[in-house]
């Protein structure tokens, strides 16, 4: 079983995507978006699984996403953003490495101008996002190992941020793979 390195949790509009795919690059992994895994299973866009078979089936969809790309991903792993309101899914997040990016409503606006096709907010975005968040924290806080805010900070400054908290900054000279140490002979 291999784990992923960093796991990336929080609203839509966190930058999980932006954020996640810096870290890749800056770790020389891989990265993962559960969304993305759920959409080629499904064939067809997350919006169209929630209007044309539920809630309940795609969240069916995503809690075996996520299953599977903890187990076989070793890189940067983003979570959809419901995702931790699976009692399983949380479970199997203990003990890994896993950053909630905290977002605020103005923030998220901005991001994703919450019209995007995201069936949670399609009716009264600003509203729903406020009671889906009061909802969602305490289970991205009981998860993370440490929770950053991305409020007034650049992608590039939320994953420093990422990299100071789970102290992988490679030493100097260094660029083992994160996640990996190289053993003395």
């Amino acid at each position: 079983m291999t784990s992923p390195v960093v796991v990336l949790v929080g609203p839509p509009g966190a930058g999980k995507s932006t954020v996640g795919a810096l870290l890749a690059e800056r770790l020389g992994v891989g990265y993962r978006d559960t969304d993305a895994d759920v959409v080629a299973t499904a064939g067809r866009p997350i919006a169209e699984i929630f209007f044309d078979e539920g809630e309940p089936r795609f969240r069916e969809l995503e809690r075996e996403a996520v299953r599977v790309a903890l187990d076989e991903h070793p890189g940067v792993l983003s979570l959809g953003g419901g995702a931790i309101m699976d009692d399983d899914t949380r479970k199997l997040l203990t003990g890994l490495p896993v950053i909630f990016l905290d977002v605020q409503l103005a923030d998220a606006v901005k991001r994703v101008g919450l019209d995007a096709p995201r069936p949670l907010l399609a009716v009264n975005p600003r509203k729903q996002w406020r009671e889906l968040m009061e909802r969602r924290r305490p289970l991205y806080t009981e998860v993370a190992r440490a929770v950053i805010a991305t409020e007034e900070r650049t992608p590039d400054q939320v994953a420093e941020a990422i990299l100071d908290a789970l102290e992988l900054r490679p030493a100097a000279g260094d660029a083992p793979r994160a996640g990996h140490r190289e053993e003395q002979a």
